[in-house]
């Protein structure tokens, strides 16, 4: 009998973790066969402009991690130009192979026609290398060696540039959309410790500026978000996370690979930096390190921002 009862547990055992085992393999193809390519766009309305003023729609593109072998990803934003935006806003990492500056600019397309503005991420400047994926889980990631590869940033620059998009780094810009003025501040990539905020800091100045400033930047780190917020940026937006890129259903993400607070991962939030409050949206982006292509509870999204009037 004993001897039974010993079989008889050790075969529930070996189908409890064979039944395990089928469950992980199911979700690990399911997040690298199907969610890493569902792509969706949401929608936002952002409450910011003057009474009266016409609504303005601004796309935001963040995290494309293109190579060229993402025919799926490059299909699919392609046809985002059908929605006409009043503005476009790159938040970085657009690259991740030294080839892919044609396949980013075929992704964009007409996009590129449309007023826009851009700001650097990591992986525009160095190529992705592998990591342990369990290291991301613990701390925020960094490159993997001491002398990565730098992707051809500068072409894909020049390239935006030609088609009269206009680089934020460092910068402090005015643009009329829709009879608005907007203004934009934007800094270098805070994940790589390159983001010089000072060189565009000081009291918003709405007379001069813009009826309406935003702040651009690829990571949300806190020390830049909350002095965009402090000196009274309307809106803050960002890219960089990927909305945790593998979340637990019904719980969210478990990392945000910054400091930022996991509540505040993707979407839209709001940030407080002494008396003053900002809007933030963080984009959950489009694609994925090419050594991690996978996404969980997380679909791979651009986000048409529309600025209306505040209440």
């Amino acid at each position: 009998m004993g001897s039974l009862l010993r079989m008889s547990a050790a075969g529930v055992l070996a189908r409890t973790v064979l039944g395990v085992g089928a469950v992980g393999a199911g979700t690990l193809a399911y997040a690298s066969l199907y969610e890493v390519d569902a792509y969706v766009l949401r929608r936002v309305e952002v409450p910011i402009l003057p009474a009266g003023a016409r609504p303005i729609r601004v796309l935001q593109i963040a995290d494309l991690h293109l190579t060229p072998g993402n025919h799926q990803r490059v299909a699919w934003v392609s046809r985002l130009a059908g929605l006409e935006p009043d503005l476009v806003i790159d938040t970085g990492d657009n690259l991740s192979h030294p080839d892919a500056v044609p396949v980013v600019t075929r992704a964009l397309g007409r996009l590129l026609d449309r007023p826009g503005v851009f700001v650097w991420g990591s992986n525009d400047y160095y190529a992705p290398t592998f990591k342990n994926p369990l290291t991301y889980l613990t701390r925020p990631s960094r490159m993997g060696r001491e002398h990565p590869s730098e992707l051809p940033w500068r072409d894909l620059g020049a390239a935006f540039e030609r088609s009269g998009w206009v680089d934020l780094t460092h910068r402090r810009l005015t643009l009329e959309i829709n009879g608005t003025r907007l203004g934009f501040r934007g800094v270098d990539d805070a994940h790589l410790g390159r983001d010089e905020y000072a060189r565009v800091a000081g009291a918003v100045d709405h007379a001069t500026e813009g009826d309406v400033v935003l702040g651009v930047t690829h990571a949300p780190y806190r020390t830049v978000i909350d002095a965009m917020t402090y000196d009274g940026c309307d809106l803050v937006i960002a890219g960089h996370t990927h909305g945790g890129q593998v979340c637990v259903p019904f719980y969210g993400a478990l990392v945000t690979n910054c400091d930022l607070d996991a509540r505040r991962v993707k979407g839209l939030s709001t940030n407080r930096a002494g008396d003053r409050t900002s809007f933030l949206h963080v984009s959950a982006g489009l694609g994925t390190s090419p050594y991690a292509p996978f996404r969980l509870a997380c679909r791979p999204e651009a986000t048409l921002l529309t600025l209306v009037p505040r209440a």
